[in-house]
């Protein structure tokens, strides 16, 4: 018998292989992100993307953002629809209004109680009554339901929120996440089921347009206004003033959109607000800090690097994350020492002790890095209990740098765990990527008593990976007391002041009584000796800031969620305090929502349709994010690429064989 030639029917057999092992199995569920699906019944069309437009305009005063965002949903198919959309938020928005708007009728929202509000809901879409809910998933991500929008209805949604800017090397910067990214979960989506938002897919730009509008009132001259993330067009009105336009596209909403501005002379708007109210007054102090001044002798450090190597990561994620790598690794010191812990559905570890930061070392652990793929799930928590479990020199100092692009479920359970260890080590956070979940970055940092960071793209990762040695070369303010002389505050946010690493002011919010007198201090140890920082609290002209009330709120509630994670104190106590906070000062909170109902019934013949907005992926962002599971196609809006059962799966695989084998007849001696 002659050896056949193998490569026609052989590489069918390959394929075939390969197609029988990238189908799902009952248990594959367990080391991938859930995958997306339509809770729509019948066919579908244009009614697949009811959101039409995303329209954002801000105004940055100073140190406040006042920000507008105007959403319209547009019912383009044939039968009534109920529309849902999850969409991120800044970690800092304070959402303080809704308006709903049908033709030219306005209702504006009501805070309710959570349960409260979904029930007035549910009561006016029953009703046939357009109905809006804004609810709050995650601290960055919020869920809209639109209720009742007919056939050639056109509903617009208004969000009002307030946020707090923050300049980091004396460089202000302005956020508005556009997508949420794919959330990796391992506890099933009945728990959540915004997880389960479907995504289109990958390179498919959505039908839904973004734009932008910004007007930069800085107080002080500017020295530069900039967006790493977008094309924009900016118009300087004046040496304070500026306005910056994004054109309407569905190509900017797979990114954040982010803005910069350094103020003349690099200076830091360091100041005193207040805000007199009807019953409560509020007061804002940001205190510059001295500039940063490195020791010539800094002592040995030893760090552990967290790298997630996950499906999410594929890509441009992943690369970016080894340039980081590669430049943070070959900036450490010979006195230093050094580890690596990969993470995805597993983690492996470099080392099983740390090592001394020698040329070879360190030129092994980047190959390390240089040869990860990104695949599998999410496990962050696993990683950072190996993490923090491995033992250290008590007489180094252990930093933790964690380099993820945050795109899981457990943010609180992450946060508690770190907090619950906290003094063994210092965690630094760098989220990878153009949609960064930056709740997760922001709260790993915090609870970890170090600083986030955020690499938007491979040519950031140098620059970065610079300030981040900067950083923790020292820092930048120790030993940190504030007093107040004649001034009588309450409620300061937040209580205590940790060392200050980065070159970014120190925020203090809190309420007076009494006379606007006195004086507020800040001490503390810079590395060129004491500092001092006095504010003569009647030196204040205006005493007209409503926003500072909203903001104080906002503070307070992210201090009590904090406080949450912590024992000692009853956890429904808190969620109740929170409650009381959102509906006394009309704050989207996780425990109240914001609900409106036109009371106008509207002529419902059909059956509602539920459609659930699908998202763009973040851009460098591949399906690999979204594990093996269903993925809307594009145009269409079709949902595709359900899992066949395993009898299906064997049929399949006959049937093509059969079908190569035929095109491929054996010829005699094969």
């Amino acid at each position: 018998m002659n050896v056949m030639n193998p490569t026609p029917v052989v590489a069918a057999l390959v394929l075939l292989t390969r197609l029988a092992t990238a189908l799902p199995t009952p248990d594959a569920d367990a080391d991938r992100t859930l995958p997306p699906r339509f809770e729509v019944t019948g066919e579908q069309n244009a009614e697949a993307f009811p959101l039409k437009s995303t329209d954002l305009q801000a105004t940055l005063s100073g140190v406040i953002a006042e920000v507008t965002v105007k959403q319209t949903y547009a019912n383009t198919g044939s039968s009534p629809i109920e529309a849902v959309y999850v969409f991120p938020a800044s970690t800092r928005a304070a959402v303080h209004g809704v308006e709903m708007k049908i033709g030219e009728r306005v209702v504006v929202a009501e805070i309710q109680e959570k349960k409260q509000a979904k029930a007035t809901y549910e009561k006016a879409k029953a009703e046939h009554k357009t109905a809006s809910l804004l609810e709050q998933e995650r601290p960055n991500v919020f869920r809209m339901n639109v209720a009742n929008i007919l056939p050639g209805d056109e509903v617009k949604v208004t969000l009002h929120f307030s946020e707090k800017l923050t300049a980091t090397e004396r460089v202000y910067e302005f956020v508005y996440p556009t997508v949420v990214g794919p959330r990796y979960s391992n506890a099933g989506a009945a728990t959540e089921p915004w997880i389960g938002n479907p995504y289109l897919g990958e390179g498919v730009a959505t039908p839904a347009t973004f734009a932008a509008q910004i007007r930069v009132n800085a107080g002080m001259p500017l020295q530069s206004l900039t967006s790493p993330s977008h094309s924009v067009k900016i118009d300087f009105t004046g040496k304070e003033q500026a306005e910056v336009d994004l054109p309407a596209s569905g190509e900017a909403a797979d990114r954040d959109f982010v803005l910069h501005y350094r103020l003349a002379d690099s200076q830091v708007a360091s100041g005193l607000l207040l805000h007199e109210g009807e019953k409560e007054n509020f007061f804002l102090v940001n205190v510059e800090p001295p500039q940063r001044v490195v020791p010539e002798q800094i002592p040995a450090r030893d760090y552990l690097f967290v790298l997630d190597v996950s499906g999410s990561m594929h890509g441009f994620p992943l690369d970016t994350a080894k340039s980081l790598m590669r430049d943070l690794l070959g900036g450490l010191r010979p006195t230093d020492t050094f580890n690596v812990l990969l993470f995805a559905g597993e983690s492996r570890m470099f080392s099983q002790t740390s090592l001394p930061a020698t040329p070879e070392n360190i030129a092994r652990g980047t190959d390390l890095t240089r040869m990860a793929n990104g695949s599998g799930g999410t496990e962050l928590l696993p990683a950072l209990k190996r993490a923090l479990a491995l033992p250290m020199d008590e007489d180094t100092s252990r930093s933790i740098v964690v380099v993820t692009d945050g795109y899981v479920s457990i943010e609180r359970e992450a946060f508690e765990l770190v907090r619950s260890q906290r003094g063994r080590a210092n965690l630094f956070a760098f989220g990878i990527g153009s949609s960064v979940n930056r709740w997760l970055i922001e709260g790993l940092a915090r609870a970890g008593m170090g600083e986030p960071f955020f690499v938007l793209h491979p040519g950031e990762a140098e620059e970065t990976a610079r300030r981040f040695r900067g950083y923790i070369s020292s820092p930048v303010l120790t030993g940190i007391r504030v007093s107040y002389e004649g001034f009588r505050t309450s409620e300061v946010q937040p209580r205590s002041i940790p060392d200050v690493f980065a070159d970014r002011p120190i925020e203090l919010i809190g309420k007076w009584t009494g006379e606007p007198r006195g004086r507020i201090i800040v001490t503390g140890q810079g590395g060129a000796g004491p500092y001092k920082a006095v504010f003569d609290v009647a030196d204040v002209a205006s005493r007209s800031n409503p926003a500072l009330r909203t903001l104080w709120a906002r503070e307070k509630v992210r201090t009590l969620a904090d406080d949450a994670l912590v024992a000692g104190r009853g956890k429904e106590e808190i969620n109740r305090e929170i409650t009381t906070l959102g509906l006394t000062y009309s704050l989207l909170t996780e425990h109240t929502s914001f609900v409106a109902v036109d009371e106008t019934p509207r002529e419902v013949v059909d059956k509602l349709k539920k459609v659930t907005q699908p998202l763009p992926l973040p851009k460098g962002v591949g399906e690999q994010a979204l594990g093996t599971g269903q993925v809307v196609s594009g145009g269409g809006g079709s949902a595709v690429g359900a899992a066949p059962e395993p009898g299906v799966v064997s049929l399949l695989l006959l049937t093509a064989a059969g079908l190569l084998l035929h095109r491929h007849r054996v010829q005699p001696g094969e």
